[in-house]
């Protein structure tokens, strides 16, 4: 990482919240000038993303992770909850045993009472680092579980104890921090995973079939 690209980072990392960050970069700014730069920030940091991906085995030892365990749940909290439920859905169309854990159908407390060696739990935690993921995370992995954790910086709440981490740069030029290069790590992630996992091209054609029998989609 450049010494400009390390002052940017801590520069992201001081603007701690949605209403720092506004005051810092939207304000007295017009529609036109802060358009660039949001489309400019993001062309750059998915571009590094890439790059990293590319260099770095992580996702591709998380994938793996992922397909050896018996049980895979996924879970996280406010805005990582979309992430979360994009994850799972595309997991789930090749791999059996894909559970998002929601709160609602399925709560932490039914999860965690019942953690055997061979389950996994994938978990988002991004600044600010909701509390209630980051205890289920650990508890769950204090189970007996497998961990693997998405997550911003090297000392995030979970970094520490999980069995793998996945580094992923949010910085962006906006008020909220961007969910671009997490979007496009999942696709790797979910695709990686599904490409090693036996039975998922049965699986795959079943659920077409199932698609199409039920009407589900116009075309």
């Amino acid at each position: 990482m450049s010494s400009r690209e390390s002052g940017n980072e801590e520069r992201n990392r001081e603007l701690t919240s949605p209403q720092d960050r506004y005051d810092a970069r939207l304000q007295r700014r017009s529609s036109t000038l802060l358009q660039r730069r949001v489309v400019e920030q993001e062309r750059a940091s998915i571009e590094e993303a890439l790059d990293k991906i590319l260099a770095d085995d992580a996702i591709a030892l998380a994938a793996a992770r992922i397909v050896a365990a018996r049980r895979r749940f996924v879970v996280g909290s406010a805005k990582s909850f979309s992430y979360a439920s994009l994850l799972a859905f595309d997991l789930s169309a090749g791999l059996s045993q894909v559970t998002l854990v929601d709160g609602t159908v399925v709560r932490a407390v039914d999860v965690l009472s019942d953690v055997r060696s061979s389950d996994l739990m994938v978990a988002f935690s991004l600044r600010r680092y909701r509390r209630d993921t980051v205890e289920i995370a650990r508890s769950f992995k204090a189970a007996g579980g497998e961990l693997v954790v998405v997550t911003d910086f090297e000392d995030a709440p979970l970094a520490a104890v999980a069995d793998q981490c996945i580094y992923v740069a949010t910085g962006s030029a906006s008020y909220v921090d961007s969910p671009t290069v997490i979007a496009s790590v999942l696709h790797v992630l979910a695709t990686l995973t599904t490409a090693s996992a036996k039975g998922a091209r049965r699986r795959l054609g079943e659920r077409d079939r199932l698609n199409t029998e039920l009407g589900l989609y116009i075309s």
